[in-house]
């Protein structure tokens, strides 16, 4: 069994952890490879970086109302911890289409770019919930298991048992640190698989926008695996979670978008500008 211990520094009176870390990481390797894609594609790249801007702002606003929804604590608007990915993605993806109608940018040629950079910034984000020891799985006994005494929360019995309303064997202390599965660690691994597969088919021959249906399946089918694994207590559809149904929704959504956008015409141009 590993023992994890949290990444968190304080100077004076400025404190920083891992998390914070690592999404400023995330945003800023999203904007380096959505810029030189887009470059490299024969596109106008000075967009990004305003569309960043409101992928932070939507993104974290996003994440935090979803949590808010699954608990109910209007304190939780105001924690430091709780964030969720399906939140935060569609937040971001709100906030930036308003920005793109805004600046009369084309959708297809901003999504497509688009899957690229969140697959690599989420792998890159999660490694900010590894750094702080927040969603972690359910009970694992094995070697490659791990404890989070200093987590968020601790994965004591009595976290559990109150707060992912997981059975605990009976005689286990509230105050025992349990080990369980470090799915940060594995969402960090299948994210970078997501990144390398759509950076493999960066160059590809249909119509602009079509990757980011790829990445949506690829996300969505990340999603539906691991949380068979997580610590949840939103199990609202027998064995499935919100987390899941959302995730199979985008993987539907994906595999239409695809279809829709497999066919370089002249009202879905392809990914390389064209001389005019």
């Amino acid at each position: 069994m590993i023992v994890h211990h949290p990444f968190a520094y304080s100077i004076g009176w400025f404190s920083f952890t891992g998390f914070g870390i690592a999404v400023l990481l995330a945003f800023v390797i999203a904007q380096i490879i959505s810029q030189r894609e887009l470059a490299r594609r024969g596109h106008n790249p000075e967009p990004i970086a305003d569309l960043i801007f409101a992928a932070v702002f939507g993104g974290l606003a996003g994440a935090k109302i979803y949590y808010f929804f699954l608990t109910g604590d209007p304190r939780d608007l105001i924690s430091r911890g709780g964030f969720v990915f399906w939140g935060g993605l569609a937040g971001g993806i709100l906030a930036v289409l308003l920005v793109i109608k805004l600046k009369h940018l084309r959708v297809q040629r901003i999504a497509d770019v688009a899957g690229i950079a969140i697959a690599a910034a989420y792998a890159m984000g999660r490694t900010g919930c590894w750094a702080v020891g927040d969603d972690y799985g359910r009970p694992w006994h094995s070697r490659f298991a791990v404890a989070f005494p200093q987590g968020a929360p601790p994965s004591t019995a009595g976290d559990m048992a109150a707060q992912f309303h997981l059975a605990i064997p009976a005689g286990v202390a509230p105050s025992t640190v349990l080990s369980v599965y470090p799915t940060q660690l594995f969402e960090i691994t299948l994210g970078f698989i997501m990144f390398l597969i759509l950076w493999r088919l960066r160059d590809h021959k249909h119509a602009e926008g079509w990757l980011f249906g790829v990445y949506m399946v690829l996300a969505g089918l990340e999603r539906f695996l691991i949380e068979f694994l997580r610590a949840k207590d939103d199990r609202f559809f027998g064995t499935l979670t919100m987390a899941q149904l959302i995730a199979l929704a985008a993987v539907l959504g994906g595999v239409i978008w695809m279809r829709a956008r497999r066919t370089v015409t002249e009202r879905a141009p392809g990914i390389y500008a064209t001389a005019t």
